[in-house]
């Protein structure tokens, strides 16, 4: 079905079954609904037939007379006139004159349903449903009778035909009622059904979203024999992405010290006697080690940013940087200042965190005059939580127009402090790989503000 197309499981298998279930009651309906119109009708042609017996009985009989008389029925449906029971009987070749009926019929003949010749099929009983007196529709019972010597005779019962109709649509309302409600329940139990045959699964969606989160590291739980091949697998998927990462950054940290090793052997070598040359080379080599450091950190945290399963608690990390940096500037005596909301972490890789917040503090200590805040709080976006970090300070802040200029790679807006203009770049790209963002602002302490927002988690 194209409709059902990218439906979810138990959307098709709640639509699939109640639509089996729906024609199956349908079918069955109408076959129950039909068999009970047959033996309605068988039901009252007997009626009929014992009625026509009687009426036979009395005919074959003798009276005391001697004389064959028939007509009591001792049924008074068949003396109210027009009530829809009637009979009739008489010679096979009798005029309409020559026939006894029942007062119910005032002098109205019967239909007959063979016809009064010699030849005619008899000792049969024929029944039919025909239009009677008042063009009203009646089930009809027509037997022969031969009485040898005093000849043939013919006795016809009728009853109305809506009886039959009238019990055969109460039978349908109350069939129709019971598959309403057998219906509700088959739809009922098929959730319910769907609902535990599909909570396996439900499990394992909320154990693979738990390692995305990184509120888990693998996939843990009981799962029923055919799903838990699937989890199994995604375990060992889980290991070998895990292992691919850290081959990889094996890999990078090789490849960096690999490289760092000549370049430092050609700086080394430019602090000769030929100051033009020197130059350029240390000029050229510096370059080189920005270039390396540049795009070494950026395969390294392409592959890192998206690992499963990996959280960093924010508070050790922002102790352990204000420690360091506390004793870095221990000379011009700053005062850093650490506010982190409990339980909250990071979804991502220790060391891509301590740089993005090391390198926002570094550039918070450099232009600090006293004072250097440190805020980490949790937030949401949406449906997701979000890290804030906010680094301010009481330096001479930034200018709105220089903003966006000291976000690019390798502007230095003042050459008095060191450093490569890198920082605040490589906090950016971090951040993006992560979904995260930068964005610079003035603080209430007078000086410049940081915000950092990274993908976060609440409390485990």
């Amino acid at each position: 079905m194209q409709i059902l197309a990218g439906r979810s499981i138990a959307v098709r298998l709640a639509v699939s079954s109640l639509f089996w279930s729906g024609v199956v009651l349908l079918v069955a309906g109408l076959i129950l609904s039909t068999l009970y119109l047959r033996a309605t009708e068988r039901s009252f042609d007997e009626r009929l037939l014992v009625y026509a017996n009687d009426l036979a009985a009395d005919l074959v009989t003798p009276t005391d007379s001697g004389t064959r008389d028939a007509g009591s029925l001792g049924d008074p449906r068949f003396e109210i006139p027009l009530s829809g029971w009637y009979w009739q009987l008489g010679r096979v070749d009798a005029a309409t004159r020559d026939l006894r009926s029942s007062r119910s019929l005032l002098g109205n003949p019967l239909p007959t349903l063979a016809p009064p010749v010699a030849d005619r099929p008899f000792g049969g009983i024929r029944k039919e449903s025909v239009v009677g007196p008042e063009d009203r529709l009646l089930r009809l019972i027509e037997r022969d009778i031969d009485l040898g010597e005093d000849g043939r005779f013919v006795v016809r019962v009728a009853g109305p035909a809506d009886e039959i109709s009238s019990a055969v649509r109460r039978f349908v309302l109350a069939l129709i009622l019971t598959f309403l409600l057998l219906g509700v329940g088959l739809g009922v139990s098929t959730l319910l059904q769907i609902r535990f045959g599909l909570r396996p699964l439900s499990d394992l969606r909320g154990a693979v979203s738990a390692v995305r989160r990184g509120e888990a590291d693998r996939i843990s739980g009981n799962y029923p024999g055919d799903v838990a091949p699937l989890a199994e697998e995604l375990n060992l998927l889980l290991e070998a992405n895990r292992e691919i990462l850290e081959r990889a950054r094996t890999q990078v940290g090789n490849l960096a010290h690999a490289l760092k090793t000549p370049l430092s052997v050609i700086v080394n070598e430019a602090d000769g006697p030929t100051v033009e040359l020197s130059v350029r080379v240390r000029e050229q080599a510096m370059l080189m080690r920005v270039q390396i450091e540049h795009y070494l950190q950026r395969a390294r945290t392409a592959a890192l940013a998206g690992t499963l399963g990996s959280v960093t608690d924010a508070a050790p990390v922002i102790e352990a940087l204000a420690r360091t940096f506390g004793k870095i500037f221990q000379d011009r005596d700053l005062a850093i200042e650490v506010s982190v909301a409990s339980g909250a972490r990071f979804r991502g890789e220790r060391q891509d965190f301590e740089e993005m917040v090391g390198n926002l503090v570094d550039n918070a200590c450099k232009w600090a005059v006293s004072r250097v805040r440190i805020r980490v709080d949790l937030g949401e976006d949406g449906d997701r939580n979000i890290l804030r970090v906010v680094i301010e300070d009481d330096g001479p802040g930034l200018p709105e127009g220089a903003r966006a200029v000291a976000l690019k790679r390798g502007r230095r807006l003042d050459e008095t402090k060191p450093g490569s203009g890198l920082g605040l770049s490589i906090v950016v790209e971090l951040a993006g790989h992560y979904g995260g963002s930068l964005r610079l602002g003035s603080s209430r302490l007078g000086g410049a503000q940081a915000e950092l927002a990274l993908p976060g988690l609440g409390p485990a």
